[in-house]
């Protein structure tokens, strides 16, 4: 029986307006009501990501960051995986090394330090999930995001890095023209017999940094053992890369249509596209196998 749904956000539970569909809403509501869970399962910090279901009266457990933390639905932090001070230069240097611009998610919030490179990488981005999202409508709602994210601007990442109070859950590094400096930082970080990161990506134009124990998989593991649950309880869904340890882990995982390749390998079953509210009809069928037995 399915007890727990972990969704991710960006080209899953959102469509190519950033926004929650109305069906989605519904099915969420209603798995509420029959005692199922459902849960986020994000790469974003949980300031841009709660605002978004409370603005539909939806409450959730979160894991942010790809796994670096888990809040219970009070908003509470069950569980945080910070990148360790040493890993978090060699990530800094790394990057620098290949001049890409990069952000720094921290416990103190996200720092950048050029905006005009912020609001078009982020707008590269939403263009990349959202096929179709002419240029100028994806800068404004960068822009918006950008707004809702309360971004901390610096000269440098020096004195934020070297703050013993300030814990680092995340690097995001952006590059909308190739991902050749991406392969170089990935081989240089990775070169290591036991390195303390992990790589993923939520889109062609990022790649995303975290401690080796910050994956989605990890955190979502330990969250339903929390529960009682185990993967057999577990249904997720998702479309990329940063998704692919949560989808391993589920006992019943769904590819997005507009998934990755790589993400439809291995989930169990396909859904909808992300603006086709596919989220939705997962969801529906997860009630109905809890009803019948039948997948």
């Amino acid at each position: 029986m399915i007890k727990l749904i972990a969704s991710d956000m960006d080209g899953t539970l959102l469509n190519h307006d950033l926004v929650i569909p109305e069906e989605n809403i519904a099915a969420i509501k209603k798995a509420q009501a029959e005692g199922i869970e459902f849960m986020i399962a994000t790469g974003r910090g949980i300031t841009e990501a709660k605002p978004l279901l409370e603005k539909y009266n939806l409450n959730s457990a979160f894991i942010t960051l790809n796994g670096g933390q888990v809040f219970d639905e009070k908003g509470v932090v069950q569980v945080e995986f910070p990148l360790k001070p040493v890993w978090t230069k060699k990530v800094v240097q790394s990057l620098i090394n290949q001049d890409l611009y990069f952000e720094v998610v921290t416990s103190n919030g996200i720092y950048s330090d050029d905006k005009v490179k912020r609001i078009n990488n982020i707008a590269g981005l939403i263009s990349n999930l959202n096929p179709g999202t002419p240029f100028k409508l994806a800068v404004a709602l960068s822009s918006a995001r950008i707004e809702l994210m309360n971004i901390k601007y610096v000269e440098n990442y020096d004195e934020i890095l070297s703050d013993p109070n300030i814990k680092v859950f995340k690097i995001i590094a952006f590059d909308t023209q190739s991902t050749v400096k991406f392969d170089a930082v990935k081989k240089d970080l990775l070169a290591e017999p036991n390195p303390g990161v992990v790589i993923t990506s939520s889109s062609t134009y990022n790649i995303e940094i975290n401690d080796i124990n910050g994956q989605k998989g990890i955190a979502l593991k330990k969250y339903a053992e929390q529960k009682g649950l185990g993967a057999e309880n577990v249904m997720t869904l998702g479309d990329n890369v940063n998704d692919t340890t949560m989808i391993e882990y589920a006992g019943y995982s769904v590819a997005m249509g507009n998934a990755i390749d790589d993400i439809k390998k291995i989930a169990h079953w396909q859904t909808d596209t992300n603006n086709n509210a596919g989220v939705a009809k997962a969801i529906e069928r997860a009630i109905e196998f809890n009803h019948t037995g039948k997948e």
